[in-house]
């Protein structure tokens, strides 16, 4: 996991991730509730979103010319990725048919024919991000891939978003339970399990066995 990454992991797991009792808007009820948004538009949080996305989208040689998703979700994860990026556009999708000056469902990038990846917040039961995939195929891009920053592993909603976007792959950033566990790590105060691969001690260049706070091997970790 890359230094980003863990940092992304950390921020949401401490500014976005509560333990309760919560209703979802798939109408079912959850223990637990992922609001990424306070994390997406955190000053710090919108860099690492925009980076570990960049990261993951370049991994996989997608090459897309626009990113984008259903409001409001997907507002600021396109926003991060297309600032980062600087040649990635970005789109947002409306939930339905602005009734004014030119009724446009899709704003920003509108180059039909043009290779996109469909992005989102959460994904439960998939319904935002698949009404996403099917608007976009509508009208005229071609789906290169579907994302989301965190997967909550129930409802089918893997299935349902990979059915929707084939042959075009879907990837989740982290699951739930990633974040559910680093919450929990953090509020028992215990040290971080998971760190930079192929990282360095800054101190000695010996393999390093911790990024939090800093890159350290077993002799100089803090």
């Amino acid at each position: 996991m890359s230094s980003a990454r863990q940092e992304l992991l950390c921020l949401l797991a401490t500014k976005s991730f509560r333990l309760g009792e919560f209703k979802l808007s798939s109408g079912g009820t959850s223990d637990y509730y992922v609001d990424c948004r306070t994390t997406t538009l955190d000053a710090r949080g919108s860099q690492l979103t925009g980076q570990v996305f960049l990261e993951e989208i370049q991994e996989r040689g997608w090459r897309p010319q626009a990113i984008g998703g259903l409001t409001m979700g997907a507002d600021p994860i396109v926003v991060a990725v297309a600032v980062t990026s600087g040649d990635i556009d970005g789109f947002l999708i409306r939930k339905a048919e602005k009734q004014h000056g030119m009724g446009q469902r899709i704003e920003g990038f509108r180059e039909k024919g043009a290779r996109v990846v469909i992005v989102d917040d959460v994904c439960t039961t998939g319904a935002s991000t698949i009404q996403a995939i099917e608007t976009a195929r509508e009208f005229g891009f071609e789906i290169g891939g579907a994302m989301c920053l965190v997967e909550r592993e129930e409802a089918k909603g893997r299935p349902n978003v990979e059915k929707a976007a084939a042959p075009a792959p879907f990837v989740s950033i982290f699951t739930a339970t990633d974040v559910r566990h680093e919450h929990l790590r953090q509020k028992d105060g215990a040290s971080p399990s998971i760190f930079a691969v192929a990282a360095t001690c800054e101190l000695c260049g010996n393999p390093a066995v911790t990024n939090m706070p800093r890159n350290r091997c077993e002799v100089h970790r803090v």
